[in-house]
């Protein structure tokens, strides 16, 4: 996103924060195009006639994030930090649904297309995935929380280096090392 539309859902976030309940309508204009991208790379490598779509996706995070009391982002870093967050608990619980309603003949895998540098094609269960995030929440909150950030919200290293507070070198080694650990986690949950 050009530095102008960057600036722009920061002033849109400002006008929220201030109570103006219009500024909503402008919010989605500028960030749809980005959470809908993120939402169709999250779901690259789904199944056909997969019951939930990057659209729906999109649209039921925003319902959530837009009903929510009064917004505390101040950036769009942070806003897109917190629509990953959203994102993710829509997935994690559309997983256990159709788990649910699959009980008794076995679990089907609803995986998620792996972002951020990992190879093609290698896809991720998510629930699995929000299992190891759970230890590693117990083990790091931080570097969960970048692991949401990179993984569920599409953030570039810089941008996840600003959310968190933390330098872009420091930001890069715990992402090295999160996913190194990650990938040891879900090898023991036996998730291909």
């Amino acid at each position: 996103m050009p530095a102008e539309g960057r600036e722009s859902v920061t002033r849109i976030l400002a006008e929220m924060a201030d109570g103006d309940r219009s500024a909503a309508a402008d919010l989605l204009a500028h960030v749809y195009d980005e959470l809908h991208r993120l939402a169709v790379a999250l779901f690259r490598d789904q199944r056909a006639g997969h019951t939930l779509q990057p659209t729906a996706l999109v649209h039921e995070a925003y319902l959530k994030l837009s009903a929510s009391d009064g917004v505390r982002e101040t950036n769009r870093a942070e806003y897109l930090a917190l629509a990953s967050t959203v994102m993710r608990h829509l997935l994690v619980d559309h997983a256990r649904s159709r788990h649910a309603a699959k009980r008794g003949g076995g679990r089907e895998r609803v995986t998620l297309s792996a972002l951020s540098g990992d190879q093609p094609g290698n896809r991720v269960d998510v629930l699995a995935l929000e299992e190891a995030l759970g230890k590693l929440v117990r083990l790091n909150a931080r570097d969960a929380q970048l692991v949401e950030l990179r993984y569920f919200g599409g953030l570039t290293s810089e941008e996840a280096a600003e959310v968190l507070g933390i330098s872009r070198t420091e930001a890069a080694r715990r992402w090295r090392t999160t996913r190194a650990w990650l990938a040891d986690e879900l090898r023991e949950l036996d998730v291909p």
